[in-house]
């Protein structure tokens, strides 16, 4: 086992995973449903997008802002100061989350290239960024509860 396996209390910054990961998976079902509520019988690209995904990402931000918030306030001060631990964990989530920008990021040039509806260049992108929060968010649960 790792020296830096996890063994006390729930820290904040594992309650911030857990708010980032769960905050971004649902506004993004809320967004997938949005569209899907608006798509009729013609083309999904013809799908007015646009306002659902900015609605979308900023309600996350919010919600983000405010779970962190609270996580924070709910925390015991014992348990919300960060260690090499917690930086080591953030760093592996921080790694993570960037490949998946990266993917997203050479997804949307690909679909650019062969100049795609800029529907699913918008998508592709917010995928991108929803994988980079959830998956980076779980890898620093993952690291937290099986160690590095």
């Amino acid at each position: 086992m790792s020296a830096l396996l996890y063994v006390g209390a729930v820290t904040v910054e594992q309650k911030r995973a857990w708010v980032t990961a769960v905050v971004a998976a649902a506004a993004y079902v809320v967004y997938v449903v949005l569209v899907l509520t608006d798509a009729g019988p013609g083309p999904i690209t013809a799908v007015p997008y646009a306002a659902p995904l900015l609605w979308t990402v900023g309600g996350a931000i919010v919600a983000t802002i405010v779970g962190n918030i609270a996580a924070a306030a709910l925390t015991p001060p014992e348990d919300a100061v960060a260690d090499v631990r917690d930086a080591e964990i953030a760093r592996l989530g921080d790694q993570v989350g960037s490949a998946f920008i990266v993917l997203g990021g050479l997804a949307a040039l690909v679909l650019a290239l062969v100049e795609a509806p800029h529907f699913w260049i918008a998508n592709a992108v917010y995928l991108a960024f929803v994988l980079s929060a959830v998956l980076g968010s779980l890898a620093r649960l993952g690291a937290y509860h099986r160690g590095l």
